[in-house]
């Protein structure tokens, strides 16, 4: 189990993966505004967990099991964004910047039980998959049912 603090540094490597295709320390201290000291001890900390690879100046790669982490992390970022902003008709700047803020005091099952407020409210599906953040069931349980149908049968 990580900290908030460290999912944070983990989103944010996730992020930056997908954008520029490497992750520097010098990138993820300016994306998180704090020192490059801070980011390696966070980066040893994540090492520690199996959720990345990393040598002292060499290359930062997130592991599969950090992949899915980061993902799950997205994924409750993504529901507190959507409720704030489609639900109670926040503005978009000002509920990206709660969703942030909001999203680290939130345990899993309270994002779980806001997740099927706002699929049931917004009618994004009927969640017959049992919504669980902590078990990748996400608002796509669908596409995933019909993706799992189409390899099954190939």
């Amino acid at each position: 189990m990580v900290s908030k603090a460290l999912e944070e540094y983990l989103k944010t490597m996730y992020v930056l993966q997908i954008k520029n295709k490497e992750i520097r320390v010098t990138d993820i201290a300016k994306a998180m505004s704090c020192s490059k000291p801070s980011v390696n001890k966070a980066i040893n900390n994540l090492k520690e967990n199996e959720l990345v690879n990393y040598e002292t100046y060499g290359k930062i790669e997130l592991t599969s099991k950090g992949i899915d982490l980061a993902k799950k992390i997205l994924e409750a970022y993504d529901i507190v964004y959507v409720f704030l902003k489609d639900v109670l008709g926040i503005t978009e700047e000002e509920a990206k910047a709660e969703a942030e803020k909001i999203k680290l005091n939130m345990k899993d099952n309270t994002i779980n039980k806001l997740a099927k407020y706002v699929h049931k409210v917004l009618n994004l599906t009927d969640l017959d998959c049992g919504y669980d953040i902590a078990k990748e069931r996400c608002r796509s349980c669908k596409r995933r049912k019909i993706k799992q149908g189409v390899e099954n049968n190939e």
